[in-house]
């Protein structure tokens, strides 16, 4: 425990498992302070619904519910849309979350003149990170309650026990309890039979695919979909002009009855560990193919190599819990500023869990069809080759030159 006496915390609060048990714990280990639950809505829908009646009952004095689906989308997503930021193909759904939530929290704890935040993370994963270090940007004095870190409580099997001796009503049940995180970006699946490797996901189970449908069990028929974007930022679908957040809840939509955005993949965890989670963003999926097609169109090759290169720097330092930070600002600056003239069209075809190409348009195009051609053109001197390749491979030609002088003396 902190050295001075905690008299008011504020909660990271999502009426889940770990949040839901943490506030009669805090009343029993911390000399009965004040708890303010506080919850981020990034999205997480129906999982709001009687919160603050949870809340209160389970001994908070006030629940704060935030509305940050705009920061979370235009802040956070788009931005690292933009970079094509993904972690060993994780598109990072929990990871983007963190940032904003953590720093209402900050914000909320100085508003209230609280003397601790506390999150419900374990000490195993990669979330108690990203929380603290966006609490530490913000309210760097604050004293952080974790949990997971000091309890006696070992497993999910334990805290359920707990629950039910306090009397703490919960959603979930022994046979059923995946470790899930919901935003309106992805739901993630951890623990229970994915834990081995082994086990392939129950993708057809009825209720284990929530934000989709398994690829087997989509249409028969291709669904077309059309994306456009100004400036790399995502302005309208199938020619109806939207805001980003709209369309992708809509993708979702269209993406998920198509089987798209399913990933199994065991991760390297910030933490050392490896871990096995199975990731449902249909909407994120095609976002980040649409965009990554008509930058193909529309940048030139080394600033595309260097912003691919650089894409891996960026997903490290947000999986990593280091989204405010001055290496990911000077990171943001350059990704906007290759972002001027990705402008135009995109064209998908979705077929049980795959994209397809279906045609891509941009007025900044670099892509010259007179000049690519296979055909006859008058644009292009074949001939120059020559004096490229010779130029071009005069290094090689003189190391090969040297090699064999020294060979033969």
């Amino acid at each position: 425990m902190a050295e001075k006496k905690i008299k008011k915390v504020v909660l990271a609060y999502s009426g889940g498992l770990d949040t839901s048990i943490i506030i009669p714990w805090l009343k029993e280990n911390y000399d009965n302070p004040e708890i303010i639950a506080v919850s981020g809505n990034v999205g997480q829908a129906d999982e709001l619904e009687g919160l603050e009646e949870k809340a209160i009952k389970t001994g908070a004095s006030k629940l704060y519910v935030e509305d940050l689906t705009e920061e979370f989308v235009n802040e956070l997503i788009i931005p690292t849309v933009q970079a094509g930021a993904k972690y060993e193909e994780y598109l990072l759904g929990t990871a983007l979350a963190r940032p904003i939530i953590g720093k209402r929290l900050a914000e909320i704890a100085i508003k209230e003149g609280a003397d601790a935040v506390c999150h419900g993370c374990t000490g195993k994963g990669n979330d108690q990170v990203r929380f603290e270090l966006a609490i530490k940007a913000f309210a760097p004095d604050m004293t952080i309650i974790a949990p997971w870190r000091e309890w006696d409580i070992k497993s999910r099997e334990e805290e359920i026990e707990y629950a039910e001796a306090h009397n703490v009503p919960l959603k979930i049940n022994r046979e059923t309890n995946y470790s899930k995180d919901k935003n309106l970006w992805h739901l993630s699946h951890e623990g229970l039979d994915l834990e081995d490797a082994g086990n392939e996901p129950l993708y057809e189970k009825e209720g284990f695919l929530e934000m989709g449908v398994s690829p087997m069990k989509a249409p028969d028929a291709p669904t077309y979909v059309e994306l456009e974007f100004v400036k790399g930022v995502p302005v309208a679908l199938d020619g109806k002009k939207m805001s980003a957040k709209e369309i992708i809840l809509k993708l979702n939509e269209i993406g998920g009855a198509n089987g798209i955005g399913l990933l199994d993949i065991i991760e390297n965890r910030l933490v050392g560990m490896k871990c096995r989670g199975v990731y449902e963003t249909p909407g994120g999926d095609i976002l980040y193919f649409a965009h990554n097609y008509l930058e193909t169109m529309c940048l030139d090759k080394m600033t595309m190599h260097k912003k691919q290169e650089l894409a891996i720097t960026f997903a490290d330092l947000l999986y990593n819990g280091q989204w405010y930070t001055p290496l990911r600002e000077a990171l943001s600056a350059f990704v906007e500023k290759t972002q001027e003239h990705v402008t135009g069209k995109v064209r998908i075809k979705l077929y049980k869990g795959n994209m397809i190409k279906a045609g891509v348009w941009s007025d900044w195009s670099l892509y010259s069809e007179e000049i690519a051609t296979f055909g006859e053109d008058e644009v292009y001197n074949q001939k120059d080759a020559e004096g490229f390749i010779n130029l071009w491979g005069l290094p090689v030609s003189v190391q090969a030159q040297v090699e064999a002088k020294n060979k033969n003396k």
